[in-house]
């Protein structure tokens, strides 16, 4: 079992940054990789980034060269620095892990809101 706990949205004028953090806790040792995702109003969920456990990244297109995931193991915690925000990039930001025991399983954070308008 997994729980994340993401944190750092907010309101952020256009141009701006915001950093995301997702906080991992139980059983840490089975995350496989960590993503992160987003869901706009009367859209469907989008991959945004993800990182796997040895620290190979992607990034998908409409982001890239403006988000950057990471890690710091050591805190068990995954971020996501959103730089040159856009109002296109507006929606509620989830984590997932994905772990691998005897099954692969997905585990969710609650979501945190990031607002881009002037």
């Amino acid at each position: 079992q997994v729980q994340l706990v993401e944190s750092g949205g907010g309101l952020v004028q256009p141009g701006g940054s915001l950093r995301l953090s997702c906080a991992a806790s139980g059983s840490i040792f089975s995350i496989y990789a960590t993503g992160w995702y987003r869901q706009a109003p009367g859209k469907q969920r989008e991959l945004v980034a993800t990182i796997t456990s040895t620290g190979i990244t992607n990034t998908a297109d409409p982001v890239k060269g403006r988000f950057t995931i990471s890690r710091d193991h050591a805190k068990n915690t995954v971020y996501l620095q959103m730089n040159s925000l856009k109002p296109e990039d507006t929606a509620v930001y989830y984590c997932k892990a994905t772990t691998v025991t005897t099954t692969v399983s997905d585990y969710w954070g609650q979501g945190t809101q990031v607002t881009v308008s002037s």
